[in-house]
């Protein structure tokens, strides 16, 4: 993979290792309570905390995991276009899904923190069922895992083993203020089974980056950790 590609190596790379492993944990870490909604709110309530990092790290693996379902579905593009084009797409929208997701869940735990659990359990409760967009295409958080899985096999990206514990990724449960099964932990550590690999192979096989890159690394950091401070200033 050249510079010239977006995703870059180095961007995509990261992606298949970090991705996979930030879902692990977040799912982890959620996994010691029952996985509906009131249940995840009593819990926001009891163990702040440690419900926040489950929360946040869950949904950092979602964002971080676009440039790795990029780089997949390239792989894949050589052999199986086709089967590329249709499994990135329905991923990638499974993943703004996901992340829509997030967004009512830290409404709903601020609701806790607010007005207490009770009020904000009935609040939830009382919408719970109102349509939105990402109602229409839920379906893509369980199925894009399945033809991305399908495709990576055919283009020959990943052995069966591996495209299976691809596709266990749609095994998760869907939804706001969902916590983690068994199958929750299966289905996050099969991506780290299928991609972590394929992310440390693409690494590999990048040149080392130069001084002068390593050098301008930190000042961009530096800049943007100050950015992401402002932007919670309003």
């Amino acid at each position: 993979m050249t510079d010239e590609v977006f995703p870059n190596g180095w961007t995509a790379g990261v992606a298949l290792v970090l991705g996979p492993v930030l879902l692990l944990v977040g799912t982890l870490l959620r996994s010691p309570f029952h996985f509906f909604f009131p249940d995840q709110l009593r819990a926001a309530a009891d163990h702040p905390g440690l419900m926040t990092a489950a929360y946040t790290v869950f949904l950092a693996g979602h964002v971080v995991m676009w440039p790795a379902v990029a780089e997949v579905a390239r792989r894949v593009a050589g052999r199986r276009p086709v089967w590329a084009a249709w499994g990135g797409v329905l991923v990638t929208v499974g993943l703004f899904a996901r992340t829509f997701h997030a967004g009512v869940d830290q409404a709903a735990f601020g609701a806790v923190r607010h007005r207490g659990v009770e009020e904000a359990t009935r609040l939830v409760a009382d919408g719970y069922g109102d349509l939105h967009l990402f109602s229409h295409l839920s379906f893509t958080i369980v199925f894009g895992w399945c033809v991305l899985a399908v495709g990576a096999y055919l283009g020959g990206v990943l052995g069966p083993v591996r495209a299976v514990a691809l596709a266990a990724m749609g095994l998760l449960p869907l939804g706001v203020l969902k916590g983690a099964e068994v199958l929750s932990v299966v289905g996050t550590a099969g991506l780290c089974v299928a991609l972590v690999p394929l992310g440390v192979r693409t690494l590999r096989e990048l040149p080392r980056p130069s001084r002068r890159a390593v050098v301008l690394a930190v000042p961009v950091a530096v800049g943007l950790g100050a950015l992401a401070f402002v932007s919670t200033l309003g």
